[in-house]
């Protein structure tokens, strides 16, 4: 993972490169105070503070300053600096006025780099330094750099290279760097304590056979949180088979789990005071004699008989099992994150998280917490109406409608019958990925709804 250590540091009066930061309404009167070789070149460049992201470097001798445009200069993103550090020379900057704040993050992951299976290294350059006088804000937009690498380094990896075995792997580094207590299920204990998980991974060879992944971080006498996300290290939909186009990202039906294992390690690195418990059903979706059929019934880990409506509605059963544990521990609040529906991503496009939550102070929070740090998702209702849409004839509910309706709210209605009744619950059904790239986000892996629950959950359970 890239160290990005280095690249965000304390303010003891080192020389640094200033960064000059203007908008639309402050360039007019930076630049008349500016000496007339700025205003000439500023000129020359067509620079006049409008076009955000845009900027000038201006000579001084041997070294120089920079002048950038921003949407808000009083008010910065996470990404208004991150097409600065994806572009400018190494070395070290600071902003003339005023401190990054947020914008931080984005100089952090601007400078991050999925490098793994590049056979030539490809414009390698040493750091970009951001120095800040907010020191104590260092330690915390390091960790939420990190833990935003992890999702996309994880999501990123082909699934040839990131089968169940090597996701629990990956959860047992975390978990051995902040101590957490590991607990893996597979064969005859999965097939009999978590039916649904053992009958979706039951296609796959025997080196790539299911399991769920547990971790158990914090004093037992804290408040008890459940974070649950869905390991599908790949799907090619089972017998009810993907198109090729559909298959082609599956490698990425994991990022749920890359999400939650990422949240985890915030967790633990914020040392919050909550008794944390991570599960990830961790599991192929293959095509053999094994594989579930349409029609099959499968009794869940909660006692319910599932009807296979389609096989290819795959996360949602993994899911339940998880919940259904989860929920034995009375947790007081649970969260999970799923790539989960193709009809979240029709409703919302790729960059938006759909939420669904059957609390509405949670939701709320949620929603307060995605405003203030850039990280947005949308709320969406847990309908009771669609209810009926999950009846079987045969079984006590089948895992999908059957309808091409309201696809995204079936899929969290079939979980919120897994999950307590008394337990406030908020589902995550993200993309964990980028069609395309931006400063800072390039096309690939990436975390979505990630820093808002984050937000939330040190505001609610703070030291």
């Amino acid at each position: 993972m890239t160290d990005f250590t280095t690249m965000l540091v304390a303010d003891r009066g080192q020389k640094a490169r200033p960064i000059h930061l203007v908008d639309e309404e402050s360039f007019a009167a930076w630049a008349k105070a500016r000496p007339a070789a700025d205003r000439a070149l500023l000129a020359a460049h067509r620079f006049d503070g409008k076009t955000a992201g845009a900027s000038v470097l201006l000579p001084r001798g041997e070294n120089f300053e920079i002048v950038a445009t921003v949407a808000k200069a009083a008010e910065l993103t996470p990404w208004c600096l991150a097409k600065l550090a994806e572009t400018l020379p190494e070395g070290d900057y600071r902003l003339a006025e005023g401190e990054p704040g947020k914008a931080a993050l984005g100089w952090l992951l601007a400078q991050h780099r999925f490098r793994t299976y590049k056979s030539k290294e490809e414009d390698v350059r040493g750091a970009r330094v951001l120095i800040t006088g907010e020191a104590a804000r260092i330690d915390e937009t390091l960790r939420l750099a990190e833990a935003t690498a992890l999702v996309r380094d994880l999501v990123n990896t082909p699934a040839g290279d990131l089968g169940p075995a090597e996701l629990e792997e990956a959860i047992r580094h975390q978990a051995k760097a902040f101590h957490g207590e590991v607990k893996v299920t597979k064969g005859a204990d999965l097939i009999e304590g978590y039916p649904l998980i053992q009958a979706v991974g039951a296609a796959a060879s025997a080196d790539r056979a299911p399991r769920l992944v547990e971790v158990h971080w914090g004093k037992a006498s804290h408040p008890r949180i459940a974070v649950i996300g869905k390991g599908v290290c790949f799907d090619s939909g089972g017998l009810d088979l993907k198109s090729a186009a559909g298959m082609r990202q599956m490698k990425k039906d994991m990022g749920g789990a890359a999400h939650a294992l990422a949240l985890t390690r915030l967790i633990a690195g914020a040392k919050l005071p909550v008794r944390l418990h991570l599960l990830i059903p961790a599991v192929e979706n293959a095509v053999s004699s094994a594989a579930l059929r349409p029609g099959d019934i499968v009794k869940s880990r909660k006692g319910l008989q599932v009807e296979i409506d389609n096989t290819d509605a795959e996360g949602r059963l993994v899911l339940a099992d998880a919940l259904a544990k989860a929920g034995e521990d009375d947790p007081v609040l649970i969260i999970d994150f799923a790539t989960l529906t193709g009809a979240a991503r029709v409703a919302l496009g790729p960059e938006l998280p759909a939420l669904f939550a059957n609390d509405d102070e949670l939701l709320t929070d949620l929603e307060s917490a995605a405003r203030e740090v850039d990280d947005p998702v949308w709320r969406m209702p847990l309908w009771d109406g669609y209810d009926d849409m999950l009846k079987s004839d045969v079984a006590d509910i089948a895992n999908a409608s059957g309808s091409a309706h309201a696809g995204a709210v079936t899929a969290a209605l079939f979980l919120r019958r897994f999950v307590p009744e008394d337990a406030k619950w908020a589902h995550f059904d993200t993309y964990a990925w980028r069609d395309r790239g931006k400063a800072g986000r390039p096309k690939g892996g990436e975390a979505l709804g990630l820093r808002a629950v984050f937000a939330v959950l040190k505001a609610r359970f703070a030291a």
